[in-house]
């Protein structure tokens, strides 16, 4: 269906005629005194040039206001996948996010490498929801509020470095930024996915604690504690098998998702890690049908290309008949 977005422009229609009116040009014997009486200027065009060139303007005038009009084309309805849902990535870039106990695609890797990869697959999944973005270390940081426009969110997951912000682990302050930040919101499925691979160690508040007001508020904390078990490290005495992720608080994890209605997943590999993104994925289900919007396109473009055309036709020729006159002299 065809419409006009501006079909008030209608009303400049007679503009040119109301100009003509009330501009009208001086006769030349009032603007100029000749020294003969006798002689008379002779009119530069004839009455037939004079009235096509005048109706190609009239044209061009309304083709310029059908385009000023801003004609529209509205497709039919479409449902738009919104869930609703506002969902916050809390990631963990401390110092021993660097350790690289992580296999990816038979290639050994960083847990923020892991991280950066699957996590990145899953923003991407998750089309619908508004989603931001927090890092946290020693401090934590809203990098990206929430949005719809996921690429973004990717883009500075990418652009993140371990260290960033800081050496130590906020998890208390990273779940406190979210709840903040969600809460402010009026949609009631709120969730929170914290990623970390260490104990709490910095920051203000006790994590415990910042799971209560996440739960007072209704946001839903999935916890991911990732680091491999078992990692063979060159010592003193020669190879020995240690653990690397000893530091890891997984009843602190469990209990934060438990309290607030969650869950807790162990990723000791790149694939449980994977896993337990598709889980979360499988538990925050995407609608299958969302609000309707009908597409527009713009359509001012062919009504002005008429409208320059019809102008050019019009004022050229004239413009060229005179640049012959003046040769002729």
């Amino acid at each position: 269906m065809t419409t006009f977005a501006w079909p008030w422009i209608i009303v400049l229609l007679p503009l040119p005629w109301l100009l003509w009116r009330w501009l009208r040009p001086v006769a030349p014997g009032q603007a100029l005194h000749l020294p003969q009486p006798g002689i008379r200027l002779a009119q530069a065009a004839g009455k037939s040039a004079a009235g096509w060139a005048t109706w190609l303007l009239v044209l061009a005038w309304l083709a310029l206001l059908t385009a000023a009009a801003r004609p529209q084309w509205i497709g039919p309805p479409e449902a738009q996948q919104r869930s609703g849902r506002a969902m916050m990535l809390a990631l963990d870039l401390s110092g021993s996010m660097r350790t690289e106990d992580m296999d990816l695609a038979g290639q050994a890797v960083s847990r923020f490498g892991a991280v950066e990869a699957i996590a990145g697959d899953f923003i991407s999944r998750r089309r619908g929801d508004e989603m931001g973005l927090i890092l946290f270390g020693s401090q934590a940081f809203l990098v990206t509020p929430l949005t719809f426009d996921l690429s973004a969110v990717r883009a500075q997951l990418e652009g993140s470095a371990v260290g960033l912000a800081g050496t130590e682990t906020a998890i208390g302050d990273a779940i406190a930024v979210a709840v903040k930040r969600l809460s402010a919101l009026p949609q009631p499925a709120r969730v929170l996915v914290l990623l970390t691979d260490g104990v709490n160690n910095a920051g203000s508040i006790a994590p415990r604690e910042a799971a209560r007001a996440a739960k007072a508020v209704g946001v839903r904390i999935y916890t991911i504690g990732i680091g491999a078990d078992h990692m063979r490290v060159q010592g003193f005495f020669g190879s020995q098998m240690v653990n690397p992720s000893a530091d890891l608080d997984a009843d602190m994890l469990t209990s934060i998702a438990t309290e607030t209605g969650g869950r807790f997943f162990r990723a000791a590999d790149s694939h449980a890690l994977a896993d337990a993104y598709r889980a979360i994925d499988a538990l925050e289900p995407m609608p299958q049908h969302g609000p309707t919007l009908r597409p527009r396109r713009e359509l001012f473009r062919w009504p002005l290309g008429v409208a320059i055309a019809l102008l050019l036709i019009a004022i050229v020729p004239r413009q060229f008949s005179g640049m012959r006159g003046t040769a002729h002299e």
